[in-house]
């Protein structure tokens, strides 16, 4: 089944994008929710006329995004957490403390454009990314620590 987005869904794609989606994600979730509408060739058209208005604002968000990357990329981030005796965290340090711990330092970013690839659950130093738009993204180097 092929939806356009309404908004970004993550590990699907960017707001305007067309999808394909199985039918029941789409039935059941993406458009009850409004996330999605069924990419009927009239929708299509729609979605065309409006992303031809749309360029050059969207290069105007592009912009920014890479501004603020640029602002990003030399930051590196220590996360203080209860750690066992073996070095084990209790719990895992997640997109929330990342984002908690930027916005500490001035960088207000939305938790939900930091993705984490592993579980961090001991000790170490690992790395996030941080996608500001669908073609600018930042990886942002942190280290976890005991408190």
């Amino acid at each position: 089944m092929e939806i356009i987005l309404k908004e970004d869904v993550v590990n699907l794609g960017y707001k305007n994008d067309i999808v394909t989606v199985k039918s029941g994600y789409g039935r059941n979730y993406l458009i009850p929710t409004g996330k999605a509408v069924i990419a009927s060739p009239s929708a299509k058209k729609m979605l065309a006329e409006e992303l031809k208005q749309r360029a050059h604002k969207l290069e105007k968000i592009k912009k920014d995004a890479e501004a603020m990357a640029e602002q990003l990329k030399g930051v590196t981030l220590t996360i203080a957490t209860k750690v066992s005796a073996t070095g084990t965290i209790f719990g895992s340090v997640t997109n929330i403390q990342i984002a908690e711990e930027l916005e500490k330092l001035g960088h207000k970013v939305d938790r939900k454009i930091i993705v984490v690839k592993d579980t961090v659950k001991e000790v170490g130093s690992y790395k996030a990314i941080v996608k500001l738009h669908k073609e600018v993204s930042v990886e942002i180097p942190f280290e976890v620590v005991a408190e």
